[in-house]
């Protein structure tokens, strides 16, 4: 199996959590690794301008990686009610979801964090469109900003965003399921 470290940037970004150095959440890829783990839904929210250019990134307090704003499910509630809960959280922003871009799932990644827990997660992505609220930051991120489209599909994503990111722009009608 090969591990990927997050939380290996923690000499560039002075904000990150102390945890994270000492026992940092990492994905673990190798044959159907996720047998390993939990079952566990995520989201990741899609936030363009009104051309489309630019799309909202947040940067992780855990490990400094840019990502798309996101995060688990919690039981209770559906899974638009968790977008716009996790994006409100992570941006001080309030979204409507206006459609399902994608389904990701990897059966040979496991996530393993600092707790010891294991997962597969399997995200949902949605594309949205801000409603209301001002862009802040949260204990989960140190930064948020548009950046230009191309820019971000550029960037060291965490995960799969840069393909999220490229989903959501082709305007499929319907989810890509991967």
């Amino acid at each position: 199996m090969t591990e990927i470290l997050y939380g290996e940037r923690i000499g560039r970004q002075d904000k990150m959590q102390s945890s994270s150095t000492k026992n940092p959440t990492k994905v673990v890829y190798g044959e159907r690794a996720a047998r390993e783990g939990k079952l566990r839904l995520g989201c990741s929210a899609v936030l363009f301008d009104e051309k489309r250019q630019t799309v909202l990134l947040t940067r992780r307090a855990d490990n400094g990686q840019w990502c798309l704003p996101g995060g688990m499910i919690d039981p209770g509630e559906s899974v638009t009610e968790g977008c716009q809960r996790e994006v409100l959280e992570e941006t001080g922003l309030r979204v409507r979801v206006l459609r399902l871009t994608g389904v990701y799932s990897n059966p040979n990644q496991l996530t393993v964090y600092p707790d010891g827990n294991k997962a597969h997660v399997v995200v949902l992505v949605f594309e949205v469109e801000r409603v209301g609220g001002k862009l802040g930051l949260s204990k989960e991120t140190t930064d948020a900003r548009f950046f230009p489209t191309a820019e971000a599909i550029g960037m060291d994503l965490f995960h799969s965003h840069a393909e999220q990111i490229r989903d959501a722009l082709a305007g499929q009608p319907a989810a890509f399921v991967r």
